[in-house]
């Protein structure tokens, strides 16, 4: 598998960064024997992640640790948000056998919990709901006590149907003796104010409808996550805590947004440690259990803690 280099709808490439990347943001190159068997194994079953697709700043340090995230639906997004790396265009690829590659991969190499997220397919009927269903049971078939996190898009206007497809995957694995929690997360990523320009195609009030659909369903945990620096202000990001925690949000990721290349959206501004730690303050106050603040932190990051 390669990963690709193409460039998006939109081009910034006359929007210089804000500065230099400063000291603190520090990326693992991730060499060892456990990266390369992590490599080999995804690759062996030709699965894609967002660590390579999305070009994640840690996939030394998840890779290194034996930790991938899968991301399922192929390698092209529908849509064209203005921060992400992942290759846009009209996706032909669809795979039924995807979601059992995703259960042996992570049998292979000993997972306890597994991360799986996708890109955007709207062009598909259920928007990949399906794909997501299997991969659930296969999941669950391969470790009955597997830990699964699922990382989804809004699935725009077949919200209803998705829903409906991965709830009754996840209500068909379970069991009243062994029953592992699972986590429901969708991205907020920014504020509204920055929709047009960061998260074209998407619509925040449609991202919190279906984060307050995962978290009323039974020991489900809502999760999302939100990058800083591209241009919002403190008290947009306070409010979008709040909303999220309005809808029933639980689990929270914040970190700082790094430039994949010259055509995607210019950092804006490069974040002190210490205002995620106030941010990740700001969070536990307002009622997050679950809260990972700083600089390298992505939405998959640490997640199985």
């Amino acid at each position: 598998m390669t990963t690709h280099s193409v460039k998006p709808v939109f081009d910034f490439s006359d929007q210089p960064n804000s500065s230099r990347m400063p000291l603190w943001i520090r990326q693992s190159l991730g060499k060892n024997s456990t990266y390369a068997q992590t490599s080999k194994t995804v690759h062996g079953n030709t699965l894609h992640t967002v660590c390579e697709e999305a070009r994640c700043p840690n996939i030394g340090e998840c890779w290194s640790n034996g930790t991938a995230t899968f991301m399922i639906l192929g390698d092209t997004c529908t849509r064209a948000c203005g921060f992400c790396a992942v290759k846009t265009g009209k996706p032909s690829w669809f795979d039924k056998q995807e979601g059992q590659r995703v259960a042996d991969a992570s049998i292979k190499m000993g997972l306890d919990y597994v991360v799986v997220t996708c890109v955007n397919r709207d062009d598909l009927d259920d928007g990949g709901a399906s794909v997501f269903a299997d991969t659930i049971i296969a999941l669950r078939k391969g470790k009955a006590d597997m830990g699964i996190e699922l990382l989804t898009s809004d699935f725009h206007r077949k919200q209803e149907l998705a829903v409906e497809i991965i709830m009754g995957a996840l209500n068909q694995v379970r069991s009243d003796s062994l029953d592992t929690q699972m986590v429901w997360g969708h991205n907020i990523e920014t504020v509204p104010s920055l929709y047009k320009t960061v998260r074209k195609g998407s619509d925040y009030k449609r991202s919190l409808d279906l984060l307050e659909i995962a978290a009323v369903q039974d020991k489900v945990e809502a999760k999302s996550a939100i990058m800083l620096g591209v241009g919002e202000q403190r008290n947009e990001v306070i409010q979008v805590l709040k909303d999220l925690r309005s809808v029933g949000v639980h689990r929270l990721a914040m970190g700082q947004y790094l430039r994949p290349s010259r055509y995607h959206l210019p950092v804006q501004r490069y974040l002190e440690p210490a205002e995620f730690t106030e941010y990740e303050h700001e969070a536990k106050e307002l009622g997050f259990s679950w809260v990972k603040c700083g600089p390298m932190v992505r939405s998959s990051y640490h997640a199985h803690e």
